[in-house]
């Protein structure tokens, strides 16, 4: 297969994930086919089957799309100059509000979501321990600086997600949006304070 031929079927493959989000965000993933999607490529159904082999894989593509999105944030901000503290509680909101701006609000999404977990659980699997994973890399540096004081980063890491699940988790975002305690910087504070930070970046 030539570089021009990868291209173009790359490309090809991403113009089709972009029109099923659309149309998932729009009419949901339930009522969504593959013919509607064809449709708006102005191509075939036979067409799209020869990019993805199911509507599943159209999802699960969907799906990643958007996590990558909410991991290249993470990254940016691992990456960072600043303490680990400020960096932490930056990479902690930001997850927080990408998922809230996905989903809150959009019930389209949520079943999107909820059908994920079922049907592409792999995925979500990948995702969260990724984000896992740069909870760590921050917390490491944190460590060096002096910052934080842990004796096992990849506990450490997991606990962090494990305390931040109301505020990661897309369906019990949407479940607790309306409750006012403990808020997202309680939270963050508390997993600082565990952490062996003190209670806020702006006031060390």
């Amino acid at each position: 297969m030539t570089l021009l031929t990868e291209n173009t079927e790359a490309d090809m493959r991403h113009r089709i994930l972009v029109v099923a989000e659309r149309l998932f965000r729009e009419i949901g993933y339930q009522k969504t086919t593959v013919a509607d999607i064809a449709k708006l490529l102005q191509m075939s159904p036979a067409n799209v089957y020869r990019f993805f082999d199911s509507k599943k894989a159209i999802h699960k593509g969907v799906a990643r799309h958007l996590m990558a999105e909410v991991e290249q944030a993470a990254i940016a901000i691992v990456h960072a100059p600043g303490p680990a503290v400020q960096r932490l509680r930056d990479l902690l909101t930001t997850v927080h509000r990408m998922n809230c701006e996905r989903y809150i609000g959009d019930a389209k999404l949520h079943e999107m979501v909820a059908i994920a977990m079922e049907e592409n659980w792999d995925v979500c699997i990948a995702h969260m321990e990724f984000i896992t994973g740069t909870i760590g890399e921050v917390i490491v540096q944190g460590v060096a600086s002096g910052e934080f004081k842990v004796a096992d980063v990849p506990q450490a890491a997991s606990c962090t997600c494990a305390a931040m699940v109301r505020f990661f988790h897309p369906q019990m975002i949407a479940q607790s949006f309306t409750k006012d305690r403990p808020t997202l910087e309680d939270m963050i504070d508390f997993v600082l304070a565990a952490l062996g930070a003190g209670r806020r970046a702006d006031a060390q």
